[in-house]
């Protein structure tokens, strides 16, 4: 059983990274210094730096667990060859949507916060690695639904691209939504759907193109 100690210790630590996800939320990362989260949290400049070393670290907490939980349930998607490659692709665009909608809040500071390029293979920071391989997830899923060649990769990759910054303007119109995700999601899936369909029959047709070039 944890002491006193240890208590008010892992107290001081939610307290912190809690201060940290709201600042990061409401002012952007580069803006919030660590004497601010420290001030927020209810402890001194000097006491937050025993628990995290820098912005970085506390970036790095806040986001990985939630992003890790996500990549293993777009995993489980992908992995379930029951579901049409359209399906697949759907589902874990679904499961992208509403993770960011539940996060409404953070997922500027969990998608885009010192972020590396999607197609860097190997970003130094394992934040960034987990980042480019839930877009890989994606990316993977439009080139099979799509049944692109390999020699095609670039345009695969332009393709995920547009695909994700469509994903991102959904969010952007929601982000300051008051209405429960399952509200949303309960409202606007058959238009989610809808613009899947678009981009698919688009990317489609481009590609046709290109293959008999």
């Amino acid at each position: 059983m944890p002491n006193r100690q240890e208590i008010r210790s892992e107290e001081t630590k939610r307290a912190i990274l809690t201060a940290a996800g709201t600042l990061f939320a409401d002012r952007g990362y580069d803006a919030v210094t660590m004497r601010e989260i420290a001030k927020a949290a209810g402890c001194s400049h000097t006491t937050i730096y025993i628990y995290f070393k820098d912005k970085e670290a506390l970036l790095h907490q806040l986001s990985m667990e939630p992003l890790q939980s996500l990549k293993t349930q777009m995993e489980s998607v992908l992995g379930n060859e029951t579901l049409s490659t359209d399906d697949r692709l759907k589902s874990i665009t679904k499961q992208f949507i509403e993770f960011c909608l539940a996060n409404r809040n953070m997922y500027t500071v969990f998608f885009m916060t010192k972020a590396a390029r999607v197609d860097e293979e190997a970003p130094a920071s394992e934040l960034n690695k987990l980042r480019n391989q839930l877009f890989g997830m994606l990316r993977k899923a439009i080139q099979e639904a799509l049944n692109l060649r390999q020699d095609f990769s670039d345009l695969g990759l332009a393709y995920a691209r547009i695909y994700f910054f469509t994903l991102q303007g959904i969010l952007a119109t929601y982000h300051q939504s008051e209405e429960s995700v399952d509200a949303l999601v309960d409202r606007l899936s058959s238009t989610f759907n809808l613009a899947i369909d678009v981009l698919l029959a688009g990317f489609k047709e481009t590609a046709k193109g290109a293959s008999s070039k």
